[in-house]
């Protein structure tokens, strides 16, 4: 590199005026006694000495009275620097005043022309051993917070993109707080943001930030389990930077309860609905039975004076004989729905649930064959005997199939079949009934309506009704390759 001969050289005078101007504090030891040659003025304003004042001085002197201070560790210290040419340690001077200094010290070994000296550099390093601890402090409060607390915290940017979350939050959402982060993940593709009961966008939730607004999440967890988070959305403007702070907690529990009273209440109008459906169902029974008994006696009065013979009259003779059998039929429903609406805690007949299929086979085929839809049968060749009452239970089954050729109706005519099974159970006989529809969303047992748009839901629940009070259980199921399979078990007599 060439040097501009025209450049002025620099004197010793000029050196000593730039270290007196110096900010950091310089103190010239020599090299073999340590003794204290020279100090800058920055080293004396620290230290509280005048330079007449600083030279004598010693380790003891103006050292904090600490054992990791002793003047044996500073000699050693600055013998290292003579040995080595330079050498840092953390030391802690002692002010005049009594003041201890923490500094950043580095010894340097020079050559002065009357012999070998070392220059020993530091700086007040307090502010910085301060800032340190806060800084560390705040670690562990944000470290605790990520680990420990039960709050969610999200910091997302102007696009719902995850820019930092706790552990809990991350552990929610399914992600591994330990493993990298897939770049710009976004909350909603790990959560369904809720406002009002209903799914909203980020951007409609981020518009009501303003500052802040509240927020929901609902968070896809293994086996199909919901979790629910509640709290808050707080818009943060920080030099032009646009972000949002979300802090939630789990509210899991509570919406579950919710659920569950709302079902409760669901339950309660049902029953409510079931006590007026009895006293109906009472008055509609004793109202039924004269009209029925009168239909009775005109069907046998006309079949008396019919003279036989002919193929007209056998016919009218065939549909007479197939109406009173029919009004027998629904004499009998009544009687024993009158006996049900009263009084059904023990129930001591017996029978076979392959005969009662049989029994409402001819009600379900005629049903079935108006909408194309094939009845199969899978009956245990051996009986079921079950303690129940016969027509009743026939009332079930009948509510069964027709719900499920209702169901089958909606379907292409290729998949329109129902299978009709029977089968010995270890706590009792077991029907159940199979379709191939859309399946069931929930337990339509635990609703007191239905999802068609023409029904009054009353079938289920009269169901559920009829076999529970004859000690069974009853149930509803999603069927292996789609559709459903309703059932109900009796005890065994």
């Amino acid at each position: 590199m060439s040097v501009d001969a025209r450049a002025p050289e620099l004197v010793v005078s000029d050196f000593v005026t730039m270290m007196n101007a110096a900010e950091m504090c310089v103190l010239v030891h020599d090299a073999e006694t340590k003794n204290i040659l020279w100090a800058n003025p920055a080293a004396c304003a620290m230290l509280g000495f005048d330079l007449d004042e600083i030279r004598p001085l010693k380790a003891d002197d103006m050292s904090s009275s600490a054992q990791q201070y002793d003047r044996v560790i500073g000699r050693a210290w600055l013998q290292d620097a003579v040995e080595h040419g330079t050498s840092r340690i953390e030391w802690h001077y002692r002010s005049k005043t009594g003041r201890v200094i923490p500094t950043d010290a580095v010894a340097t070994r020079i050559a002065l022309e009357q012999g070998p000296a070392v220059m020993v550099q530091f700086r007040d390093i307090e502010h910085e051993q301060r800032t340190e601890r806060a800084l560390r402090l705040t670690t562990t409060y944000v470290d605790a917070l990520a680990r420990h607390t039960s709050t969610m915290a999200f910091v997302l940017d102007e696009a719902g993109e995850i820019r930092f979350a706790t552990d809990t939050a991350l552990t929610r959402l399914g992600l591994d707080p330990a493993a990298e982060p897939p770049a710009g993940p976004r909350l909603t593709s790990y959560a369904h943001l809720h406002r009002g009961g209903r799914r909203i966008e980020w951007d409609a939730v981020a518009k009501d930030a303003d500052p802040v607004a509240s927020v929901r999440l609902e968070v896809g967890q293994p086996a199909g389990m919901t979790s629910w988070l509640d709290g808050s959305l707080e818009r943060l403007d920080e030099a032009g930077v646009t972000a949002f702070l979300m802090l939630v907690h789990d509210v899991s529990d509570r919406v579950r309860d919710e659920e569950k009273r709302g079902l409760e209440l669901q339950r309660e109008n049902y029953l409510a609905r079931y006590n007026v459906m009895g006293d109906m169902a009472m008055a509609i029974a004793h109202e039924l039975g004269q009209p029925l008994a009168a239909a009775g006696n005109y069907v046998a009065g006309i079949r008396s004076h019919l003279p036989g013979g002919d193929l007209l009259d056998r016919r009218v003779t065939f549909g007479l004989d197939a109406a009173r059998k029919q009004i027998d039929r629904a004499a009998t429903i009544v009687a024993t729905l009158r006996a049900f609406v009263g009084h059904l805690e023990q129930v001591e007949q017996v029978a076979d649930l392959n005969d009662i299929v049989a029994e409402c086979l001819y009600f379900v085929r005629l049903r079935a064959e108006q909408t194309g839809v094939r009845v199969e049968l899978n009956l245990s060749p051996a009986p079921v005997d079950v303690r129940c009452e016969r027509v009743l239970t026939g009332q079930v089954i009948v509510n069964l199939c027709f719900n499920a050729i209702d169901e089958m109706a909606q379907c292409p005519a290729e998949a329109r079949r129902i299978l009709l099974t029977t089968e010995i159970w270890d706590d009792g006989g077991c029907f159940t009934v199979r379709d191939h529809g859309r399946g069931v969303p929930r337990d339509p047992f635990l609703e007191s309506f239905t999802s068609k748009s023409h029904g009054s839901g009353i079938g289920l629940a009269l169901s559920y009704r009829i076999i529970t009070r004859q000690h069974g259980t009853i149930w509803c199921r999603p069927a292996d390759g789609g559709g459903s399979v309703f059932g109900f078990v009796l005890p065994a007599p």
